[in-house]
């Protein structure tokens, strides 16, 4: 069985009714480095997720279309092209399928 973090079996314990076991952290006794990190992780992954999903299904602009074009006529690849233009590879391969660009094929 895999190795759970304590976040995942907290969550999992909760679900499930149950109490976790108490620990010497969980007591009173907490160390340095627990009271350190002990609120940063879920801000940590708020931010993460917050990041990911700021440009989900944004509208595709002129300025955008035209950069699309020039990249892939330069012959850059579908990755470099999704870097540059911040979006993901998936959306940038449909929007050059509808327009028809071609995309240049790593070998």
């Amino acid at each position: 069985m895999p190795e759970l973090s304590r976040w995942q079996f907290m969550s999992l314990s909760a679900r499930m009714g149950r109490q976790p076991p108490k620990s010497a952290a969980s007591c009173g006794a907490s160390t340095a480095i627990d009271s350190a990190n002990a609120g940063d992780v879920p801000a940590e992954q708020e931010q993460i997720m917050a990041e990911r999903f700021e440009r989900h299904r944004q509208p595709w602009t002129q300025e955008e279309l035209q950069k699309l074009k020039l990249l892939a006529g330069k012959g850059m690849a579908l990755k470099a092209i999704s870097k540059a233009m911040t979006r993901s590879e998936e959306s940038i391969k449909d929007r050059a399928k509808l327009d028809g660009i071609g995309i240049a094929k790593l070998r």
